[in-house]
């Protein structure tokens, strides 16, 4: 039964996508446990980027994942790799379909001018159902031209991420003026935290890439500059009320990747992740009430 129930799952999230629909345009499109866990949070689509949960082996962080009673992951590669053989990959969706978990992204991986190596990457994300990959591209027209015809072949989205400052893709206006020219489906993975260490505030970035924004990392640090210290999500220079009313109004996507990113405390973070969640919960709310 519960395979009969993902496969609704997935078809249904599948046509909201074609239809560019948001879980704030069809507030029932996603069923069983995945729509009860998106009630806790207001109606957004909670996850995790595993990255989080470096510190644990794989099939624990898959665990913890369920002590969480979340259902969308965003795995890094230590984790899951992009380099995984069909066998690999059946295996990880059949321990992911026990927990009724789904993989809404996968990164962050880097691209470059290699289109064979490009278009693997995306084979990879099609078998597993993934309709994001967060990414961190070369800043070239061969790779971008790469990536456009492989978004286009695959109709899997490229969502450019920020590492803050000194990186690639520091302020905003670095991924704006990257994807201008290219398929609309090549946007943003907007790490909140690393646009908070290049003093960007979350509420002020979200509604600048609102137009392409398919990926968000949640995460706060304490100070907005370069070498600063993660903290729980509204301990630092996050409004994280603030932060959930601008992806509402941004109208971010139900197929999108919104992970909380937990940097911190690797060998035994769950008590930290969980402040973080109820934080993220009680702003969420906040914001669907009102």
């Amino acid at each position: 039964m519960r395979s009969l129930t993902l496969n609704r799952r997935n078809f249904l999230l599948a046509t909201a996508a074609a239809a560019g629909a948001t879980w704030f345009d069809v507030p029932r499109i996603l069923a069983d446990t995945r729509e009860a866990s998106a009630k806790k949070y207001g109606g957004f689509v909670m996850g995790i980027q595993s990255y989080s949960l470096r510190g644990f082996k794989v099939d624990d962080a898959i665990e913890k994942i369920g002590e969480l009673e979340l259902h969308d992951v965003e795995f890094f590669g230590g984790h899951f790799s992009e380099k995984s053989n069909d066998e690999q990959i059946a295996a990880m969706k059949a321990k992911l379909d026990k927990g009724a978990i789904m993989m809404s992204s996968h990164g962050v991986n880097g691209f470059g001018p290699d289109h064979e190596k490009n278009r693997a990457v995306f084979a990879f994300a099609k078998k597993c159902g993934m309709r994001n990959l967060s990414a961190n591209p070369q800043k070239n027209d061969a790779t971008f031209e790469s990536l456009d015809k492989c978004v286009k072949e695959f109709d899997i989205r490229i969502a450019i991420h920020n590492h803050g400052p000194g990186a690639l893709y520091d302020k905003p206006e670095d991924s704006i003026n990257a994807v201008a020219k290219w398929d609309k489906r090549i946007g943003y993975c907007a790490d909140l935290g690393h646009y908070i260490r290049s003093g960007v505030k979350p509420e002020v970035v979200i509604p600048q890439l609102a137009d392409r924004l398919y990926g968000i990392h949640l995460k706060d640090f304490k100070e907005m500059k370069r070498n600063t210290q993660g903290c729980i999500l509204g301990d630092g220079h996050m409004d994280v009320e603030a932060t959930f009313r601008a992806l509402k109004d941004a109208k971010f996507p139900a197929d999108g990747a919104l992970s909380l990113e937990y940097e911190e405390n690797p060998k035994d973070p769950m008590a930290e992740i969980k402040q973080c969640y109820d934080v993220a919960a009680k702003a969420a709310q906040k914001v669907a009430a009102g």
